[in-house]
């Protein structure tokens, strides 16, 4: 049996232990992106071995595919991540918050494309090329999120025993071996890419055990952020909300002034 079969069979197989403790200690409720995103790599890494095994022609469709939807649903756990650490103070904030933290990262992810360009890209065909660009751009995205949650912990109460930190942990880890590898893409000789392959998917299947050892134990209790950051998100919350609704009245106000012209 190969390295590579070894590694895709402990994957998979971890891969199906972490989607059963996310539905053994509920971790739906609260984070049922994640779960989907879950079950989707599940299913995707089986399709791509059969794929690669019964029609390895039709790989590439299928890639591409993929690709398209893991960015859609990564986009989408990174977003519920956000909004579940704010989880104390959402009843407080404005319903348009949610579209506000999204917005939020989409705009990083936008900041960060032009820096995100994949070497030897020139050579790919442009679709391809666009969509190994936006899952760097992703990467990137995960290891931000991962580095901001660790860094500011403590002011958002939380712990490493709380899902949020732990989901942005594993990601974070994964994200950050794969943008070290692709770096190295670009000095190491072509006989040492399947190396290079095989310590990404060892980092996934890392990051796999850690979610394993952690979503096995009790999440910890959340606690409530400190009146000094909550009044700050609120008073933050209140300004957007003002913004949004001056730029409301001023759409309003100039089609009236036209017509007095």
């Amino acid at each position: 049996m190969s390295v590579d079969t070894i590694l895709w069979l402990s994957g998979s197989m971890a891969e199906a232990v972490v989607i059963g403790l996310l539905l053994y200690r509920r971790v739906w409720r609260t984070l049922p992106v994640f779960l989907i995103y879950s079950i989707w790599t599940l299913v995707g890494s089986v399709g791509a071995y059969a794929t690669i095994y019964y029609r390895p022609s039709a790989y590439l469709t299928a890639y591409l595919a993929e690709m398209i939807v893991d960015s859609v649903l990564q986009f989408g756990v990174l977003v519920e991540l956000a909004w579940s650490i704010l989880r104390p103070v959402r009843t407080s904030l404005p319903r348009s918050s949610l579209v506000v933290v999204g917005a939020l990262i989409l705009a990083v992810g936008a900041a960060i494309w032009p820096f995100a360009a994949i070497p030897g890209a020139a050579n790919l065909p442009r679709e391809l090329a666009s969509l190994m660009r936006l899952e760097q751009t992703f990467s990137i995205l995960r290891v931000l999120v991962f580095l901001a949650l660790a860094s500011f912990s403590q002011l958002l109460s939380i712990g490493w025993r709380d899902r949020e930190l732990q989901i942005a942990t594993g990601l974070g880890f994964n994200s950050l071996i794969g943008l070290a590898v692709a770096m190295l893409h670009t000095h190491a000789p072509i006989r040492m890419y399947p190396l290079l392959n095989q310590i990404v998917v060892a980092s996934y299947l890392c990051s796999l055990l850690y979610w394993i050892v952690s979503f096995a134990q009790k999440e910890a209790e959340r606690r409530e952020f400190s009146p000094q950051m909550q009044n700050l998100l609120l008073a933050v919350a209140g300004a957007a909300r003002t913004t949004r609704i001056t730029m409301a009245d001023s759409a309003q106000v100039k089609p009236r002034k036209d017509r007095h012209l």
